[in-house]
């Protein structure tokens, strides 16, 4: 329906608001088409990608690329690798995320600007690669999962912005409420503190879930063993090293080599290697805006 005392925007208002639209969907654009043309050359035979007929849509439809990466056994064991880093580091960081910034949050935590102040001399300081290689070495943690887990157990950044969320969403008078009714600081937090947190909980779980999917560092400083390499690090291996693995291309013919088979397999392994963060994504998009935006305030 028609709003009548809907106010009329001046023809500047108007000019200006095509502007923004337009460098909008120019910024948009910029930033969807390498993708479209990634996907798009994934699923396209390997003879039109490399002639350059392949710019927005899939041409002659091929989904070769994709059945030889499923039938590879490195690139399999490095994807269950990767959830399990993915899912058990998410797990971690998040509980010693919400241990730390919940107490930080209370006005009565004795301590609580000493332990900010030295949480903030972290961000601008740290030991170094190496020492922190000696550390994880002297506790035994060199080729083991728990050196991708425990050295990046929690982010400051993250504690101070959960640390906020606590104290400008959390009304003070239900702490009072659970102490009245005999409720003890670890009942307070789980029964309902975390039910009323779940914006910044989703948004802390999305940027750890994130980084532990793309992280392929801490497995080229402390891995040795291949059957725990994650993704990445087996990723990095082929579309940076060309070090390929022989079982994708076992029965790939060596014709269909030469007419660039490897260039559509890297645009494929690109696709494979983000499919779970897209599909993660929409579960959270709905707290994220929220989640991020109160636990900035004041931060």
């Amino acid at each position: 329906m028609f709003n009548k005392n809907k106010i009329k925007e001046s023809f500047g208002d108007r000019v200006l608001l095509g502007v923004i639209y337009l460098l909008l969907s120019a910024i948009m654009l910029t930033v969807l088409y390498p993708l479209i043309y990634i996907l798009s050359s994934s699923f396209s035979s390997p003879n039109a990608v490399v002639s350059g007929q392949v710019w927005l849509l899939p041409v002659e439809l091929s989904f070769k690329a994709y059945k030889s990466i499923f039938q590879s056994s490195q690139l399999m064991l490095g994807y269950w690798n990767s959830i399990i880093y993915t899912v058990v580091g998410t797990f971690i960081n998040v509980l010693f995320t919400v241990l730390l910034a919940f107490p930080l949050a209370q006005k009565g935590f004795v301590g609580r600007k000493i332990i900010m102040m030295m949480m903030m001399f972290t961000l601008f300081f740290d030991g170094g690669l190496i020492p922190t290689y000696l550390l994880v070495k002297n506790l035994h943690m060199l080729d083991t999962r728990w050196a991708l887990w425990l050295p990046g157990a929690l982010s400051v950044f993250q504690v101070i912005v959960a640390r906020t969320f606590f104290q400008t969403s959390i009304p003070e008078e239900l702490a009072e409420a659970a102490q009245i009714d005999g409720a003890r600081d670890s009942r307070y937090l789980i029964s309902i503190v975390l039910p009323l947190s779940k914006p910044i909980i989703a948004v802390m779980t999305l940027m750890y879930a994130v980084g532990h999917w793309n992280a392929y560092f801490d497995a080229l400083i402390y891995l040795r063993s291949e059957n725990l390499f994650p993704l990445q690090y087996v990723l990095r291996n082929m579309l940076i090293l060309n070090a390929a693995d022989p079982e994708m291309l076992a029965n790939t013919a060596q014709k269909l080599r030469d007419q660039g088979f490897e260039q559509v397999l890297k645009y494929a392994l690109i696709v494979v290697a983000c499919v779970p963060v897209m599909i993660m994504y929409p579960f959270v998009q709905k707290h994220f805006v929220k989640g991020v935006m109160i636990g900035s305030l004041k931060g």
